[in-house]
């Protein structure tokens, strides 16, 4: 089945269409500042080169439909008509508690994800509005929300509950959810298949680390407790997110500072994290550029980032009584070879031996550890987009 996957941002859309049967992907590409003037198409032609359109996109919507006419598109696409699309996956960030699987898109799923906006302001609205476009544009093709929350939804819950008043979790729905989850879920079976070891009999410990960034206990398959939580910022230090943080300094902030929620938010998700400590940028390339320049910010930025991964790896290990796998994913775990040996280094105690000459090399599909190394420690490209795929592809055909 030719499957188009959608992963529609506030500003930005991504797109693959998919032979989910092949896994061959017929084309790909994405639309970047929608709603400004500038806003523009950039696309993958089936012989690796790369096309531009610039078109005015005011919203997600018309960006949609630029897409689906670059695809059909007499010199540039890939299909002749829309009747050769079968279904269109969406990505949906948030399902709380609604949804723990992929499903078929109703009208009643509509208003279930759209129950969800309070929890996820920045991402649902913007995956419903692709939801939407299909409905305008296609309205006969079936379509399949894949959400990031569902592969956490195994969790128990003394792993998911925090400390506040039951009525928290009662009224509002505030627990842990995780994100991720596709990711996590795609690399943790890939990892199995390419070491050749039963999925549903090992610990492994996930390592999906990037601008955004999160880090997953799964024990015989399924998820058991993970670092992001009711929203993206909890866990690890992120490009702009802060990450863990006493709640009690945002309280102190908010006060010295005059925010309100919403300043708080931007303060939070926008201006911490690696940019914020560095004061340089969210992109790791750029930190790693400052500190072989002598900048000690950038050095302070990389070692505390660093050290969460180490912390949280460490702390799965005792959550899953050991650990048999773990796996390096995302931006920075695919490419960045100097965190991968770091961690690896410091995990010695677990009987982790590294091997740097495997280690070199970026996106890859590869074992880091060495032969005699106690933990198999890999690294596997992500691709959530295949995921979304297939799981498009089995619901539509009610397999």
């Amino acid at each position: 089945m030719k499957i188009l996957v959608l992963n529609c941002g506030s500003s930005s859309v991504k797109y693959k269409l998919i032979d989910s049967d092949s896994k061959e992907v017929l084309a790909e590409g994405g639309v970047e500042k929608i709603g400004l003037p500038d806003s523009f198409l950039k696309f993958k032609r089936p012989d690796g080169s790369k096309g531009v359109i610039t078109v005015d996109m005011p919203d997600a919507k018309e960006a949609v439909k630029n897409v689906l006419k670059v695809l059909t598109d007499e010199k540039e696409g890939v299909i002749k008509s829309y009747d050769e699309i079968d279904a269109v996956g969406h990505r949906v960030v948030h399902g709380m508690e609604t949804f723990n699987k992929s499903v078929l898109i109703t009208p009643e799923v509509k208003e279930k994800i759209k129950e969800c906006y309070t929890v996820a302001p920045l991402h649902n609205p913007a995956n419903m509005t692709g939801i939407e476009a299909i409905d305008e544009i296609m309205p006969e093709k079936p379509q399949v929300a894949v959400f990031d929350t569902a592969f956490h939804q195994t969790m128990p819950a003394k792993a998911f509950m925090y400390a506040l008043p039951y009525e928290a979790y009662e009224k509002y729905g505030v627990r842990r959810y995780g994100f991720h989850g596709t990711s996590h879920r795609y690399v943790s079976k890939r990892a199995c298949e390419f070491l050749g070891v039963p999925y549903d009999k090992q610990r492994i410990i996930t390592c999906h680390i990037g601008n955004g960034g999160s880090i997953t206990a799964i024990e015989d398959g399924k998820s058991v407790d993970t670092s992001m939580g009711l929203t993206p910022t909890e866990g690890l230090m992120m490009g702009t997110r802060s990450g863990d943080v006493d709640p009690g300094a945002l309280t102190y902030l908010m006060k010295c500072e005059g925010l309100n929620a919403d300043g708080l938010s931007t303060l939070i998700n926008k201006r911490s994290g690696v940019a914020g400590v560095s004061g340089i940028s969210s992109d790791m390339r750029d930190i790693e550029d400052a500190i072989a320049k002598g900048d000690e910010r950038a050095r302070l930025a990389m070692d505390m980032y660093e050290y969460r991964i180490l912390k949280y790896i460490g702390a799965y290990t005792a959550v899953l009584g050991g650990v048999d796998i773990i796996v390096f994913t995302g931006g920075v775990g695919e490419n960045q070879l100097g965190t991968r040996e770091f961690i690896c280094k410091k995990l010695a105690y677990l009987g982790v031996t590294f091997d740097a000459e495997a280690n070199n090399c970026r996106g890859k599909e590869v074992i880091i550890s060495g032969p005699d190394s106690k933990v198999k420690v890999v690294v596997i490209p992500t691709d959530e987009e295949l995921v979304i795929a297939q799981d498009t592809a089995m619901i539509v055909s009610g397999k």
